[in-house]
């Protein structure tokens, strides 16, 4: 991989010099902005649309509020769990920042002295994203096109090579899915015991939600409206 970006005529290195280019011609404020977002904000725009995703689940309260919300977990566990497939691969590939083997890159974010590929941004978002589509496909489509230009950024700012991102891209989706079946094994039955619990249930689903709503607290308790029903019936 690293002698592949060694190559001048190498159509990676291309799209890396015309997506880098549009740094150099933009004013500086506006690569102010794409260095944060790229950085930080697309990232922080995907938890928060899991976690708006995650507020509509428990304000329904559906009978399937804990299989949802157990499915918004595995979005930032998948992400974590790519980033950590990651680190042996990086070590493996061992592919140098393209500002270090290639000259003239304008680059936004200076001390990246780690490995290229896989880029860890992009294994993040598009992991992230693709949990979220998993669990709400509205959410997960906006979340996989931010996921998409926070690769488009990461060249933009000349820290990491196309085919880095698309490396990102798949490993991300590759531990999201193929991963999720295990994971919602595990925490299907976590989720529904939190969703059971007097005291944090409310993370699951919303107090006074639910068609157990209005039932007795204590097990084979009868409501009081079935009593008075009863009453009804026996006068």
């Amino acid at each position: 991989m690293a002698g592949l970006a060694e190559s001048g005529s190498n159509p990676d290195v291309d799209l890396l010099y015309d997506i880098n280019g549009l740094a150099k011609d933009a004013p500086p404020w506006f690569d102010r902005v794409m260095e944060f977002v790229g950085e930080y904000g697309l990232l922080l725009a995907i938890v928060l649309l899991v976690l708006w995703c995650w507020w509509g689940v428990r304000r329904r309260g559906d009978e399937d509020a804990a299989s949802s919300v157990a499915a918004l977990v595995w979005a930032p566990l998948a992400a974590g769990v790519a980033v950590l497939v990651n680190v042996p691969i990086r070590g493996f590939v061992e592919r140098p920042r393209p500002f270090l083997d290639h000259q003239g890159l304008e680059v936004l974010v200076s001390g990246k002295t780690d490995y290229s590929f896989v880029s860890d941004h992009a294994t993040m978002v598009m992991a992230m994203a693709v949990g979220l589509f998993v669990a709400n496909r509205k959410f997960g489509l906006v979340a996989l096109v931010l996921a998409v230009f926070g690769g488009f950024i990461r060249v933009y700012m000349g820290v990491h090579y196309p085919t880095d991102v698309i490396g990102g891209f798949a490993l991300g989706t590759a531990v999201a899915l193929l991963l999720s079946p295990v994971a919602m094994a595990l925490l299907t039955p976590v989720v529904r015991a939190v969703e059971r619990s007097p005291r944090v249930g409310w993370v699951v689903r919303a107090r006074g939600r639910g068609a157990g709503a209005g039932d007795a607290v204590i097990p084979g308790a009868r409501s009081e409206r079935a009593g008075a029903s009863e009453r009804d019936l026996a006068a």
